[in-house]
C-alpha cells in the first residue's frame, strides 16, 4: 500500500532546469569518484535475464520479478532484474578481474512489488558494482575500509553540490559510525528495526549496520536478504555474525534515516550452502550461476549497490523520488505532492 511522508514547510530549493543539472552533475562526479576509488571498470549491464538460471537476485526472498515471453526463443521467459549481485560475479569470471580491481554498471530495474512512497519507486535505477578480493580479505576490517571509501565518495560530491549552489548546506557528518545489527538491537530492543535505524541515524548523522540477514536474539532478522549473495553468516568477530550490511543517513528533509546502499562481502561456497539450508533453498545448488560457485569458478568478491536517483534526491534537498525520477504514482500521491509543492515529474 503506498504511503506519504509529508514534510512540515517543505520547499523546493532549486527549479526544475537546476534539479536536471544537479542529477548530471552528480551522476557523471560520483561515478568517477566510485570507479577511481574502488579501481572499477565499467560494463554494460543487462535489463532482462532467462528465467531459471539463477542469475536474478530476489532480494529479500518474496519479490516477483516482471517477466515476458520471447518468441524467437520458443516463448522461453525472461525477467526484468531486481539487481545484479549474481551477474556481476558472474562478469567478474568472464573478464578473468584479478583481485584488488572490479567492475560497475547502470542498472535499471523494474520492481512491481515495491510499495510506493517518498523514497521507493517501481523504477530501480543504481551503480551496481563488484570487486574481486583475496580470502585474507573475507573480514570486517576490509569491510569497513570499503565502506569508509564509498563514504568519501559522497562525501566529495555532496561538496561539489554546495559549491555549485549556494542554497544548499551539507549536512553529512565527516565520519561514519559503525555497529552491529545485534548491539542496536540492544540499544534499543523494545523498538522495531526501522525505528532503530532512525534512533541511530539521528545521534551519528551516518550509519552503517553490520550483519543483515540472519536472526538476531529476538529471533527475527533485521531485515531480510537473499542467502545467495550476501555473506551474512560467517563469524565477523566473536559472537557476531554477518560481513554486510547497509550505508544510512538522517535526512533533516524528511526527518528519518534514508538507506543510500546494501553491499557487503558475497558468499563463498561454504557460506552459500548453509544460507540456502536455513532458508530452505537447498534446491537452488542446481541452477546455472549456483553450480558455477560451489564449482570454484567464480571469484571471492564485495559488492553492493548505491541508489542513483535517491543519492540524487538527498544531495539536492528533494523530498520525494518523485522529483528527480520518472516513473508511475497513484493519482491521489501526485495531487498531494502538488499541494504540497513537491510536483512529481
Amino acid at each position: 500500500m503506498s504511503k506519504l511522508i509529508k514534510p512540515i514547510g517543505y520547499k523546493a530549493l532549486l527549479d526544475m532546469k537546476q534539479t536536471e543539472q544537479g542529477i548530471k552533475t552528480i551522476k557523471e562526479f560520483f561515478q568517477m569518484n566510485l570507479s577511481t576509488e574502488l579501481r572499477l571498470r565499467r560494463v554494460t549491464a543487462p535489463l532482462f535475464v532467462l528465467k531459471g538460471l539463477g542469475i536474478n537476485d530476489d532480494l529479500n526472498g518474496v519479490e516477483r520479478p516482471v517477466s515476458f515471453p520471447i518468441k524467437d526463443l520458443g516463448d522461453a521467459e525472461a525477467e526484468v532484474v531486481h539487481s545484479l549481485a549474481k551477474w556481476k560475479r558472474l562478469t567478474l569470471a568472464e573478464y578473468k578481474v584479478e583481485p584488488g580491481y572490479g567492475v560497475y554498471a547502470d542498472m535499471n530495474a523494474i520492481r512491481a512489488d515495491e510499495e510506493l512512497d517518498n523514497l521507493h519507486s517501481l523504477y530501480v535505477d543504481q551503480w551496481d558494482w563488484e570487486m574481486v578480493i583475496d580470502k585474507e580479505q573475507r573480514n570486517l576490517d576490509f569491510l569497513k575500509n570499503i565502506v569508509r571509501r564509498i563514504y568519501s565518495a559522497i562525501q566529495r560530491t555532496e561538496f561539489l553540490v554546495c559549491e555549485s549552489y549556494e542554497q544548499i548546506k551539507p549536512f553529512l557528518p565527516q565520519e561514519i559510525h559503525f555497529i552491529h545489527s545485534e548491539d542496536l538491537l540492544a540499544m534499543y530492543p523494545d523498538k522495531t528495526a526501522k525505528e532503530r535505524e532512525d534512533l541511530i541515524c539521528r545521534k551519528y548523522g551516518a550509519v552503517f549496520i553490520i550483519g543483515i540477514g540472519g536472526k538476531l536474539a529476538n529471533g527475527e532478522p533485521h531485515d531480510g536478504r537473499s542467502p545467495d549473495y550476501d555473506d551474512w553468516t560467517t563469524e565477523s568477530k566473536p559472537g557476531y555474525k554477518g560481513l554486510n550490511g547497509d550505508i544510512l543517513i538522517w535526512y533533516p528533509v524528511l526527518g528519518r534515516s534514508v538507506e543510500l546502499s546494501s553491499m557487503g562481502i558475497r558468499v563463498n561456497k561454504e557460506a552459500l550452502l548453509r544460507q540456502l539450508e536455513i532458508c530452505g533453498k537447498t534446491e537452488r545448488e542446481k541452477l546455472y550461476f549456483h553450480k558455477r560457485l560451489l564449482a570454484g569458478e567464480l571469484p571471492l568478491s564485495i559488492g553492493g549497490g548505491i541508489g542513483q536517483s535517491r543519492l540524487c534526491m538527498v544531495l539536492l534537498y528533494k523530498a520525494h523520488l518523485g522529483e528527480i525520477q520518472a516513473s508511475i504514482w497513484p493519482e491521489s500521491m501526485r495531487e498531494e505532492c502538488e499541494r504540497l509543492g513537491m510536483p512529481l515529474i
